[in-house]
This record gives structure tokens, C-alpha cells and sequence, in this order.
């Protein structure tokens, strides 16, 4: 009991000093560990996730029935890492909102979808509206549909409606595979040159669909279909 404190002390020592820039990532997990498992040693658990699940990443989106497969970790822990992943995905749409950051790359449109949408076992199609400088607008994001979706239920008039109220001068459309490839359909390739036409009609500039799977991400303009 006496080391397993003093571990955990030294860990947390060590993120306030550093944050994570010098922890190996079974690190990061055991440090998470701490929050949820009281007075018990957790790096065991926590390379387990590792050697199960493959990635810090791949741990938290993990679905809470697997997670509880690892000896040690019970559905109050499972719960707990979800808690903690949603936490960071709602954090990072929030500070996007309050601190103007500019959508202005691909990279950080897909980085931005994949924790935001990547970990869901259902899919949802979503929708951000921008200002003229990229930036996202206050409660910018709209989910649009959520089930198994039908492209044809995707509206384009649905979605032009909403730009125009918000004021919106550029959006984003971002929805995922949870079970399949990152590539576009035929349905998504035609919903989305539906929506560009429709838009540019009325200067609200498409600037990328990103389509989500498990582990990889696509984006329409890097593929130079927009």
C-alpha cells in the first residue's frame, strides 16, 4: 500500500511539473487509473488496456463492456474513462467556441472530428458553422441526424436553413462509419456535391466533409473532391 501511494504521488508530482510531455503513455492510463480505482497499484491494469486495445486513444473509446473484460477494471471504472474522454472532446469544442480558433486546416478539421465523433458506435451526422475569418461560431455545432442514417434524409435544405439563421459564411460537414472504411459512399459523394452547389449559390463556402472510421479519418478536400 505504501509504494502503491508513493507511486501515485510521484505521477501526479510529475504531471504538475511537466504536465505529460514526459510520461510513456501506459503512464498517462495509470495516472487516469488513480481517479477511478482508490488505494490499489493500477499499472498492471493499465498495461493490460494498452496491450489489449493498442493505444491510449483506442482505450478510451473503447465500448464499456470490453473495457470490463480486464481484470481490475469494473463498470464504475469503465464509466469513469468514458466520463474523462467526453470531458476532453466537450473541452475542445468549447475552447474552439471561446477562443475563435480558426478551422482553417484539414488537419485540424480531422483531428477535431476524430476525438470529437471517432469513438461512437452509432452514426451522426453533424454540421459546424463558421464566420467569415473560419472561425466557429457560439453553439456552432449541430448534429443533424444521429441512428442509422439514410442519405437521402440528410437534407440539404435543412442544413441551409440553419447557415443562413446562424449567419454562417463557411461550414463543415462531418459524420461517421463506426463499422466500415473511412471512404465516401456513392450516397455521400452526391449529398455532399448537393449541399456544395446549393451553397455557393448563397457564398456560404463548403470548406470539407470529413468522414470518421475507428482508426482513420477522410477528408473530401485533401482527396480534392470539393
Amino acid at each position: 500500500m505504501k509504494n502503491s501511494n508513493g507511486h501515485r504521488q510521484n505521477l501526479r508530482e510529475r504531471f504538475l511539473k511537466a504536465g505529460f510531455d514526459c510520461f510513456a503513455e501506459h503512464e498517462i492510463l495509470e495516472l487516469l487509473l488513480t481517479l477511478c480505482i482508490p488505494r490499489k497499484d493500477v499499472k498492471t491494469q493499465a498495461k493490460e488496456l494498452l496491450q489489449r486495445f493498442g493505444s491510449l486513444s483506442e482505450v478510451l473509446d473503447a465500448d464499456i463492456e470490453k473495457l470490463q473484460e480486464i481484470k481490475g477494471i469494473g463498470k464504475t471504472t469503465a464509466i469513469a474513462l468514458h466520463i474523462i474522454r467526453n470531458a476532453a472532446a466537450l473541452y475542445l469544442q468549447k475552447s474552439a467556441e471561446n477562443t475563435r480558433v480558426k478551422f482553417d486546416t484539414t488537419s485540424k478539421l480531422e483531428n477535431f472530428w476524430q476525438i470529437r465523433i471517432g469513438h461512437l458506435n452509432h452514426e451522426v451526422f453533424e454540421v459546424a458553422y463558421l464566420d467569415k475569418q473560419l472561425r466557429l461560431l457560439r453553439n456552432g455545432i449541430e448534429r443533424i441526424e444521429e441512428g442509422i442514417i439514410d442519405r437521402a434524409n440528410v437534407f440539404p435544405r435543412k442544413i441551409i436553413e440553419h447557415s443562413i439563421r446562424k449567419g454562417a459564411c463557411g461550414i463543415v460537414l462531418a459524420h461517421n462509419h463506426p463499422s466500415g472504411s473511412e471512404r465516401p459512399s456513392v450516397s455521400d459523394e452526391r449529398i455532399t456535391k448537393s449541399i456544395v452547389y446549393i451553397c455557393n449559390s448563397l457564398c456560404i463556402r463548403v470548406l470539407d466533409h470529413i468522414i470518421v472510421a475507428r482508426n482513420s479519418v477522410f477528408s473530401f478536400r485533401r482527396a480534392n473532391l470539393l
